[in-house]
């Protein structure tokens, strides 16, 4: 099992206490040409953009090739894993969507990003479904801009 399943769990409680406040930061996840590729080969968009890094860097202002924007977000994933807590007594949690999702800058080949994760909302829906809304940015190394921002919706169920 991966190490970033591994935390100690906190009590919902101390995760409600968390609402307005910074839970962590991922590590660095390289966003390189062979994940560009496969992700591509996924999600089967092949734009020269992405797949092509001779074209892109004559064809277009970004210099070479960049990541599709739904595989940055995509990592989002695991870099949640990394940082947000695992609450006591859950028995899994879902992706319900996003209230705002932007692609800011370009995430060119090579590059590599890290999640900052900010807990913005932690509420009972139902005594076994907790909704949490959490603001994450994606950060590239070295740059000014952040690769996207969003506010992530998920749900959290308990036995």
């Amino acid at each position: 099992m991966n190490e970033v399943w591994k935390k100690p769990p906190v009590s919902l409680q101390a995760y409600q206490e968390m609402v307005g406040h910074e839970v962590g930061v991922s590590s660095w996840h390289l966003v390189d040409q062979k994940r560009i590729n496969l992700y591509a080969d996924v999600i089967e968009d092949h734009q020269f953009i992405h797949i092509d890094p001779e074209r892109a860097r004559k064809e277009t202002a970004f210099g070479s090739t960049v990541a599709h924007g739904f595989l940055t977000m995509s990592l989002m994933s695991i870099m949640s894993y990394e940082v947000m807590p695992v609450i006591e007594g859950t028995t899994m949690g879902v992706n319900y969507g996003f209230d705002k999702l932007r692609f800011i800058a370009p995430v060119r080949a090579g590059s590599r990003v890290r999640g900052r994760f900010t807990l913005m909302e932690a509420k009972l829906r139902k005594p076994t479904e907790l909704q949490s809304r959490t603001n994450v940015t994606v950060e590239i190394e070295g740059e000014d801009k952040p690769a996207l921002v969003a506010d992530w919706i998920g749900l959290i169920y308990f036995a």
